[in-house]
Parts: C-alpha cells; structure tokens; sequence
C-alpha cells in the first residue's frame, strides 16, 4: 500500500468511527451525575497498563441514563502493524456471547415456544437418560504391602432430567471440567469444517455429566450455551446466526457483530495477546471456537464495543432500545436476578461473599461482602479474550471495557476508575 493509499484509507476509517460515534447518544457527564474530571481516570486506567505492556490497548465506553459519557479507543489493535485502536476495532467475544445466547432463549420463552424449565431431552432427544459420573475415593499413599490403585470412575443415572435453566445457569453437569472434560475438548477439537450446531452438539450427549444435574454450579465453557443455540434453531427453524441477526441484532442497529467477520472488515480485527515472560506475545495455539457453520453461542460472536453498547443499554432499559421490544421488563428482572442461591460463592476466581448468577452472568448482591467496586444488582460478564461489561438497572448505569488480552486485575481498575467518578 502506498503512503496515500494509507492516508486515504486512514482517513476512510477515521470518517466511519466519527459516524459510528455520533449515532451514540450521548450527554455531558454532569448532566447524569458523573464528574468530568474523575472520568479522566477511566483512560489513565487503562493507559497505565498500556505503558507497562500489560495491554497493547483498549476501547471503554461508559454511559448512565442512557447516554454515553465517555467512549475511548486508547493504544494499539496490533503490536506489529502498531495500527491505532479505534472506537471500531472488532473484538472476539468469547464468554460475553453467553448474555446474548441468554437473550435469545429468553425471547422465545416470552412466545411460549420453550419454558426455562423444560427438559435439554425435549428438544435434543439424544440427552435422554444422562448419566453421571463419580469418582472412587482417592486411596492413601502407597505402602510396600499395598500398590498403588490409579483413580476410577463410574456412572450413575441421574437423579433428574437436566433442564434449559440447568444450562443458563451452569448448575447442568454437562462438560463442566470434571472427568468428561478432556473427552469433550477432544470431540469439540475434531470438529468438521463443516459441522453446524445440528451436526455437533447430539455427540456430546454420550458423555455422563459431572455431577447431578442442580447440585452445583459449575462452568460449561463451551457445551452448556452451545446446546441452547441448538435449542434455538430447533424452536425458531431459523439457524442461530439468522435468528440473532434477524431477530436481535438488527432490531438493535448491531451491524458490527458477527460469528464470522466480513472479509472487508477483516483489518478491524484486534490481534489476540497471552501473558508471557517474555511480554505479551500471540497464542501459539489459540482455540477455534467458531467456524463459518458453527454458531457458537458460548464464545462465537465478534463486535465493537458501540454495538455491544446497544445490547446492553436495551437490558439497562428492561428489554427496549429506540421504541423496539426485546424482553419485557420482568424478563429482564429475572435474568439479571441470582438464580443459584449459594452455589454460585467462590467459582471461578469470584469472592466466596456476595455475588450471584442469573441467566448467562454474575450478579452483585452485596459489593461490600464481594469487595467489587460496582453497585449492588449489577450484572455482567467477561470473555477469556479480556472482553468486560456490566450494567446496573437502577444506577442506569453501562460500563464496557473490550481488550484481547485476558486479566481480572485490568477489570477491577476499570470498575474502580468508573465508580469513583459517579457523582449523584
């Protein structure tokens, strides 16, 4: 590419951000309680870390009352090319596609075409009497007189069907990282190009679950929202992309999120980075999550931090975002509602006081037990590739931060930074 052509192009994408941008609403921060000022923290935030080659860089967005008060594109999308981060940059979701997922099962419970509660086997037959397994206690260390007897397994029925909630709420069994794990990366790795959620998702129903379905909570990485894209397609006739696409997303001006990227907007793609000793360097070997015909609801979905916006200002708003009904408000409720009691205290990586989960992401129930800095009832989740949300319903609050490189650390002075400049 020439210097002008690069200039020209430069010049192209710089115009789409700026019309990207203005099509947010947006409000002078003391207008909805926040200070102008301490927002300045929320890029100093991330700035530090960009400086220390902790992140090649970010785009944050923060918004109360529904409008956006700040929304920043700050370092590098890639640290060879060094192209700029912009407001447009496209990030794989990972584990943020779950809310979406969440969404699109809750729609279709609103029709009446699915209850949360109906049985995985009603719509996937092939789940049909699960078994699950257990474990043979561990024997003490070996003595002379007594060898070594290598850890068993053996199955059992379970004691009940696992459900559609069972999934949302990763209380299923089903792939949770127990001793079907390994067997299960295995069949997911050896996937056919051409395998579609249809193709893929009846094989993993061989494998026993992990524990008895409801006992505990347990994260399904892959399986547990994969299934219910399934169960989309079987309820709506449509594939999980078109009915996302036709039923979610375009009702929410999303134009920007995708299971697979557009060949014209390949170049928005942010470059994927893992900590190392030797500093932040690609994955040699990173998991293909999605493939052209498999729509992953538990990772699969790519977006821009301003579309993401959209999907979250419309659960902010209890299900509706510019006159389009998504979800009635008492859905909205009851997703972003603790649907797991205690279950939920001390996995992965949470506190062990304070937290919940609803349909497909935490919820605070008490900040100061959790020792999080974000208000009581917010809900959100992350993605392994360092995508981070939240909102908070009676704040009126949208906090959004869309890295690729993955750190809980990052998100607690994001969380930080956003709290403290709240104002009223």
């Amino acid at each position: 590419m020439t210097r002008a052509q690069f200039i020209a192009a430069a010049i192209t994408a710089i115009t789409l951000v700026r019309l990207s941008a203005a099509s947010l609403p947006t409000a002078k921060p003391e207008d909805v309680g926040i200070s102008s000022e301490r927002l300045q923290r929320v890029r100093e935030a991330v700035v530090r870390r960009v400086e220390a080659k902790e992140l090649a860089g970010a785009v944050t967005l923060v918004a109360r009352r529904g409008s956006v008060v700040q929304h920043e594109a700050i370092g590098v999308m890639d640290l060879d090319s060094k192209q700029p981060m912009a407001k447009d940059t496209l990030f794989k979701l990972a584990s943020s596609s779950k809310p979406v997922t969440a969404v699109a099962v809750l729609m279709l419970m609103e029709e009446g075409k699915l209850k949360l509660t109906d049985p995985v086997a009603k719509y996937i037959p092939e789940f049909k009497n699960a078994r699950v397994t257990v474990e043979v206690e561990r024997l003490p260390e070996p003595m002379a007189d007594r060898p070594s007897t290598a850890e068993k397994t053996y199955t059992v029925p379970a004691d009940r069907e696992f459900t559609i909630v069972d999934l949302l709420t990763h209380t299923s069994g089903l792939a949770s990282g127990g001793p079907s794990a390994a067997e299960f990366m295995k069949l997911f790795r050896a996937r056919k190009p051409t395998d579609t959620l249809a193709d893929f998702i009846p094989r993993i129903a061989a494998l026993p679950l992990d524990f008895q379905p409801g006992t505990r909570w347990r994260y399904s990485g892959l399986a547990a929202f994969d299934t219910l894209g399934r169960i989309v397609e079987i309820v709506s006739g449509l594939t999980f992309d078109e009915f996302l696409r036709t039923r979610l997303f375009q009702p929410l001006g999303m134009n920007d999120t995708f299971f697979n990227v557009p060949e014209k907007d390949q170049s928005r793609l942010a470059t994927i980075y893992s900590h190392t000793e030797k500093g932040l360097e690609k994955p040699a070997n990173p998991l293909v999550i999605g493939t052209p015909t498999y729509f992953s609801g538990a990772g699969g979905l790519v977006s821009t931090v301003a579309d993401y916006f959209q999907f979250a200002q419309m659960l902010c708003n209890g299900g509706q975002l510019n006159g389009k009904r998504i979800l009635s408000p008492w859905t909205v409720d009851l997703m972003l509602s603790n649907n797991v009691g205690d279950l939920f205290l001390g996995q992965s990586g949470r506190p062990s006081k304070g937290v919940g989960f609803g349909l497909g992401g935490e919820v605070i129930l008490n900040a100061a037990e959790a020792r999080m800095r974000k208000p009581n009832g917010s809900y959100g989740w992350d993605g392994a590739f360092g995508t981070y949300w939240w909102v908070n319903r009676k704040e009126q609050m949208v906090a959004i931060i869309f890295v690729q490189t993955p750190g809980r650390a990052q998100q607690y002075d994001f969380d930080n930074a956003v709290s403290q400049a709240v104002i009223e």
